[in-house]
């Protein structure tokens, strides 16, 4: 049995820790229920947005690591790399997160 916890279930516990902190979660684009990759958009008041996705580690862990900030003047540019990876993998969850301290709620995610 895996040790893994159901997407669809990371996801909401994703979306509660958010809420439970001051912040707002979104759904933007569900992916497949049980093993779907989960990525995080993290903003502050709708900028500075930031993305997350789970990357493994050579000790077993599975942080979620920084892989593409915003550019405030390439702005669209955020947006088509998400929709490449939608694209790539369609089991993708994408989670939006606008809380007051993004790094801070990243690093309360288990690894």
């Amino acid at each position: 049995m895996s040790e893994r916890l159901p997407a669809h279930l990371e996801v909401s516990s994703l979306m509660r820790l958010a809420e439970s902190n001051g912040g707002f979660a979104m759904v933007l684009a569900k992916g497949e229920r049980d093993a779907g990759t989960i990525l995080i958009v993290s903003m502050f008041r709708g900028s500075n947005a930031r993305l997350y996705e789970r990357m493994p580690q050579l000790d077993g862990t599975r942080p979620f690591v920084l892989t593409k900030s915003q550019d405030p003047e390439k702005q669209l540019e955020f947006d088509e790399y998400i929709s490449r990876r939608q694209s790539q993998d369609p089991d993708i969850w994408v989670l939006e997160v606008d809380i007051d301290d993004p790094e801070r709620f990243i690093a309360l995610l288990p690894k």
